[in-house]
Formats: structure tokens, sequence, C-alpha cells
């Protein structure tokens, strides 16, 4: 059994968008033509009549100004165009992502290396790195040995990055966040 269609009126925008032809609410609005020719404010009924003649839309371009702006335009392009630059402007953005290292304060010379070359390649690719160093048992006693580690991890990456959190403890940690330059 079909439900019979109660609402009056044309349907609501779509949201995102701006408002065009009957969903603009205001009475009277400043119109710009196709052109770029101001044509003064006119009632929106009278505008619309007039954008059809053009074979246009009337889209409400600054709804917040007193009238609001109208402009003559092709909708389904300028809503086309509108959605090419968000997706460009997305396209073209880097996300930076926090990379996890994890030591030791009593690491050896090899292992050492091993991570510096991977903190290295992460921040050549833009990312940032965090450093954990993780301490067990009595080790905890002699903090100095990872600062000690930690302040060779700055100064071996100080060409390419900077630190961005100084070393501190949380718990049994050592943390350190490096960023590239």
């Amino acid at each position: 059994m079909a439900v019979p269609n109660t609402r009056r009126g044309p349907t609501p925008p779509v949201k995102g968008g701006p408002r065009h032809n009957e969903f603009i609410t205001s009475e009277k609005v400043r119109v710009i033509d196709g052109d770029g020719e101001n044509l003064g404010v006119l009632y929106t009924r009278e505008a619309i009549e007039q954008a059809a003649e053009a074979g246009l839309d009337l889209v409400e371009v600054s709804p917040n100004a007193n009238p609001p702006v109208c402009k003559f335009l092709d909708f389904g392009k300028y809503k086309f165009e509108a959605q090419k630059k968000a997706n460009a402007a997305r396209k073209s953005q880097k996300t930076q992502e926090i990379k996890e290292i994890k030591m030791r304060p009593n690491i050896d010379t090899h292992d050492y290396d091993v991570k510096m070359k991977k903190v290295n390649q992460f921040i050549d690719h833009g990312d940032k790195v965090k450093i954990t160093l993780r301490f067990r048992g009595r080790e905890l006693a002699h903090q100095q040995l990872g600062m000690q580690l930690l302040e060779r991890v700055q100064e071996d990456t100080k060409e390419t990055a900077k630190v961005e959190a100084h070393p501190r403890m949380e718990g049994r940690q050592m943390l350190m966040v490096l960023s590239p330059k």
C-alpha cells in the first residue's frame, strides 16, 4: 500500500551546499547576473524568473549579507567545480602520523644503529617519531642512562629533526617526540 506524499512545497536542499532557486528564504536579494553585472536588489521571485529566462539557477553566494547576495549560475556545474576543488585540496594535504620506536636503556650498538636507521626513514617520510624507552626492574634506578641515550638520539638526528617533546618520565617509560624540520 502506497503512502501519500503529505509534504507541501519543494523538498529541502541537500545539506552542505548553498541555497538555490526556491530554497532561498529571503524576500529580497542583491542579484549579480552571469556576466558579473550587478542588477541591484530584486524580489526573490523576480530574480528566479530572470535566472530561468537566462537558462541558469539563482544561487545564494553570500547568505550573511543584508540583503543576501545571489548570482545567476548553472547550479550543477557550480557544485561539480566545488567538489573538484575540495577533492584537490584533500589530495594535496599531507597527514602526519606518529610512529613509535621502542628501546631499552642498555641497548647494544648494532641494535641502536638499526633503530636509528628506522627513525631516519620515518622522519624523511615526513612522520613524527615517538621514542619510548622502557625501564625494567633495577634499570629504573639508573634513569640517567636513559637520559644519556635519548640525548644521543637527539644528537644523531639534529640535522633532520627537531625535538617536539623533550624527554620525560611516565611511569616506567621515558618518552621523547621528534618531528621533521
